[in-house]
């Protein structure tokens, strides 16, 4: 089962964002390997941070040695090649997935240049932080075509469009 421990911080306004990030880390995991986490007996827990961009940009310069923010951070706990182990093997029945953080102020910018909702944008990167908190990544054209792939699968059963698809304004 998965349980979503979500703060919120101003300027995020207010809404269902635990619901998102449930409906958005259940889509992910389930299009993946790892999709029988969905119905382990274990608690697999994602701890969701919405805050500012000033926190992201020091988790991002401490972390990862970018001295800017960005839209999502994720900082797994659980290395990939053991999940399905270690949700077997709990002591107490419990996994702790990871960390996803979400800066507010470049997700609300993206959003609009994109002309989506803020809150189908933020489904979206908690998509992409939840594929990260599994072992995905995009540092290779064909990891982030893989993930692309997943990411579009997860958001078109959520009822999103494809992120990636380039308009033509």
């Amino acid at each position: 089962m998965i349980q979503i421990e979500l703060s919120r911080e101003d300027p995020w306004p207010e809404g269902e964002w635990e619901a998102i990030a449930r409906r958005a880390a259940e889509a992910a995991i389930g299009r993946t390997p790892k999709g029988p986490l969905l119905t382990t007996e274990a608690l697999v827990e994602i701890s969701v941070r919405l805050t500012t961009d000033d926190e992201v940009h020091a988790l991002n310069k401490q972390y990862r040695g970018k001295d800017k923010p960005t839209n999502v951070l994720s900082f797994p706990m659980v290395q990939p090649d053991l999940l399905d182990t270690v949700s077997q093997n709990s002591d107490d029945g419990e996994l702790l997935l990871g960390d996803i953080v979400l800066a507010y102020g470049v997700c609300a910018a993206e959003a609009a240049e994109r002309g989506i909702s803020t809150a189908d944008h933020a489904t979206h990167l908690l998509v992409h932080g939840t594929l990260h908190l599994l072992g995905y990544d995009h540092m290779t054209d064909d990891e982030a075509e893989s993930m692309e792939e997943i990411e579009r699968q997860a958001l078109a059963s959520l009822g999103i469009a494809d992120p990636y698809l380039i308009r033509e304004d």
